[in-house]
C-alpha cells in the first residue's frame, strides 16, 4: 500500500533544521507520511533519526521548518499536547515504570484520554469509578493484543527484554494514536522476537494506525515498510519504496559501500 493523494496525507515535515551549538543535527529535511502506511527511517548512527523523532513528538523545537499533523501545526506544542493530537512514541532506551505492573504501565498511558480530573480522582464518584474500570479493561485488551496478557500483574522490571518492548508498544497504543512512532523496537531482539514484532506491527497497521519506524535492522525495514527515507549526516539522501532505496548509490555509500539486503 503506497498512498499518493493529498487527501491521504497524515504528516508533513517541510524544511526541518535543528542545530545543537555548532553541530547541524538536521538540515532542510522534508518528508510526508500517509494514512495507514508503515514509513521507515534509516541511516547510520548519528544521522539525525532520533533528533527528527524528538522534533515530531515535541521534545525539541525546530530551528526552522514546519511540521503539520492531520491538519494541525505542531510548532510550539508540548509533548503531552502532541500526544493528544494523536502521535504516540516509544524510545530507543526502554522507559517503563519499572516498579509498576504491566497493567499499571498501560493504564498510565491511557491517562491522556481520561476526563475525571483532580476532583473526580479525590471524590471517587461514580463517573470516575466507571472510567477507571474502562481504562483497566482497555489496558488488559492491549496487553492481550500485544501478546503479553499473561504478564499483566508482573512488575515491568521483571519482564524479559522483548516483552518490555511489547509493553512499551501497548502503552503507546493506549493513547489511541493515529501515528505510532517507534524508535528501534527490534533492538536487542533475537530472530524469533523480531519475527513476532513484525507480525504485531502489520496487525497494528491493519487496525488503521499509521507507523513511523526507526530501525537498524535493515532486513526488517525493507520487508515491512511501504516507503523509506534515509538520513545521513542530518540530510535526507533518499526516499522511496524499498526496491528503489535498496539500489540507490547514495544509500549504498552511506552504508560503507555494502549492499543493502
Amino acid at each position: 500500500m503506497t498512498a499518493s493523494t493529498e487527501s491521504s496525507l497524515l504528516l508533513k515535515a517541510s524544511g526541518i533544521s535543528k542545530h545543537f551549538g555548532g553541530l547541524a543535527a538536521l538540515m532542510d529535511v522534508s518528508l510526508t507520511i500517509h494514512h495507514k502506511e508503515i514509513y521507515g527511517l534509516i541511516g547510520p548512527n548519528g544521522a539525525g533519526k532520533t533528533t527528527l523523532f524528538n522534533l515530531l513528538t515535541g521534545l525539541y523545537s525546530a530551528d526552522s521548518g514546519t511540521i503539520t499533523f492531520d491538519g494541525i501545526n505542531l510548532s510550539g506544542k508540548q509533548p503531552h499536547e502532541v500526544t493528544q493530537t494523536g502521535i504516540a512514541r516509544t524510545f530507543q532506551n526502554i522507559r517503563l515504570f519499572a516498579n509498576m505492573t504491566a497493567l499499571e504501565n498501560v493504564m498510565v498511558g491511557r491517562s491522556v484520554r481520561t476526563h475525571a480530573g483532580v476532583f473526580g480522582a479525590i471524590l471517587l464518584n461514580q463517573k470516575t469509578r466507571d472510567e477507571e474500570r474502562a481504562i483497566r479493561h482497555r489496558a488488559k485488551e492491549l496487553l492481550i493484543y500485544t501478546g503479553i496478557g499473561h504478564h499483566s500483574q508482573m512488575l515491568a522490571k521483571n519482564m524479559s527484554y522483548g516483552d518490555q518492548r511489547r509493553l512499551e508498544i501497548a502503552r503507546a497504543l493506549a493513547t489511541d494514536p493515529k501515528l505510532l512512532a517507534l524508535d528501534e523496537p527490534a533492538a536487542g531482539m533475537n530472530a524469533t522476537e523480531t519475527a513476532a514484532l513484525r507480525k504485531l506491527l502489520e496487525s497494528i497497521r491493519l487496525s488503521g494506525v499509521t507507523i513511523l519506524l526507526i530501525e537498524h535492522d535493515v532486513k526488517l525495514v525493507m520487508g515491512l515498510c511501504d516507503r523509506i527515507a534515509v538520513l545521513d549526516y542530518g540530510k535526507k539522501i533518499a526516499e522511496g519504496i524499498p526496491t528503489e532505496v535498496r539500489r540507490d548509490p547514495a544509500v549504498i555509500g552511506a552504508y560503507l559501500g555494502g549492499a543493502i539486503a
